[in-house]
């Protein structure tokens, strides 16, 4: 047999495989909210996964493979989380805190910062590691920090610190 078609054979088996999640190579730094949603993706993926394995030869091989390479990934990400202190601080900004800033236009945004995981921009949601989460991160009640934007950098001033 001609190489060739082993090579494609291989080729198309490989096809049904996906393609695995990236691991950050940042601290996996999680809210007690954020561990728990970790905890809770964890348990979903098991009873989802254990539903396609129950259905035998009849289950569908790709919702298999998904459901697993998913598993992986979540399960790496619950080890490897790191439960940040609960944010108790009004006067400086730390993981959990709830932090309201002024842009250059004097509009107020509210945002949260949290774990990787748990980052949702449309809820206010930061990545503590975002650029953004980065520039609040410990950041004191009425200092101007830099956000450094691919659009541009940009003063903020932070004006309220709340408590997770």
């Amino acid at each position: 047999m001609s190489r060739a078609f082993v090579n494609e054979d291989n080729a198309a088996a490989q096809a049904d495989q996906p393609v695995e999640r990236q691991v950050s190579t940042q601290p996996n730094y999680v809210t007690p909210q954020g561990l728990a949603q970790l905890q809770a993706k964890v348990a979903e993926l098991q009873a989802l996964h254990a539903e396609q394995a129950a259905k035998g030869d009849q289950g569908d091989k790709q919702r298999s493979a998904d459901l697993e390479r998913d598993l992986r990934y979540f399960n790496q990400r619950l080890s490897s989380a790191q439960v940040a202190l609960t944010a108790t601080s009004t006067d400086k900004v730390q993981i959990g805190s709830w932090v309201t800033f002024a842009d250059e236009h004097d509009t107020e945004h509210r945002v949260q910062l949290v774990g990787e995981d748990q980052a949702d921009a449309n809820q206010g949601l930061i990545n503590w590691a975002s650029p953004l989460g980065r520039a609040l991160l410990g950041a004191r009640l009425n200092d101007e920090v830099l956000w450094q934007r691919p659009a541009g950098d940009q003063l903020i001033e932070v004006i309220r610190i709340e408590p997770a």
